[in-house]
């Protein structure tokens, strides 16, 4: 392949693909294993279910890799999930829902999680459906439960 078939077919990858989801962020009180330990009691305290933790900075070291300390939680509740994917299937790409901590080179623990409306933008799913405000408030929370109230 050429050079010019290449950028080509990149171009047309990246245009045929979803929108790129603004990220809502803010700093968070402690150590990521802090944050997480506070995400974690705020998402079962909630009732979702944990599905999964992503340890990208254990991942990195087992690799002979270096990255700051992140974590990404996975997680989600059935009941509010179902009725999204309902509208479209391929919504199941984007769930459950997720929130990434980290630390930046500077030492600090942020908060991050992609914006819901935006998630969603450009597959069949309504953005007037109560299941999306319910996502955005409910990342909006935990959110805030992580970052210890700032």
């Amino acid at each position: 392949m050429t050079l010019k078939t290449l950028t080509a077919a990149a171009l047309s990858l990246a245009l045929a693909g979803p929108a790129l989801a603004d990220i809502n962020q803010r700093m968070a009180n402690g150590s990521v294993a802090d944050a997480m330990a506070r995400l974690k009691d705020a998402v079962e305290e909630a009732g979702a279910t944990v599905f999964a933790t992503v340890d990208h900075g254990k991942g990195a070291t087992d690799a002979g890799m270096e990255l700051g300390e992140s974590q990404l939680l996975i997680f989600g509740n059935p009941k509010l999930g179902t009725p999204v994917m309902q509208m479209d299937p391929q919504a199941g790409l984007f769930l459950p829902l997720k929130i990434l901590v980290y630390a930046d080179p500077d030492g600090q623990t942020w908060v991050a999680y992609e914006d819901v409306n935006d998630t969603f933008d450009g597959l069949g799913v309504s953005q007037d459906a109560g299941a999306i405000d319910t996502m955005e408030n409910v990342l909006e929370k935990f959110s805030t439960a992580v970052a210890g109230g700032t």
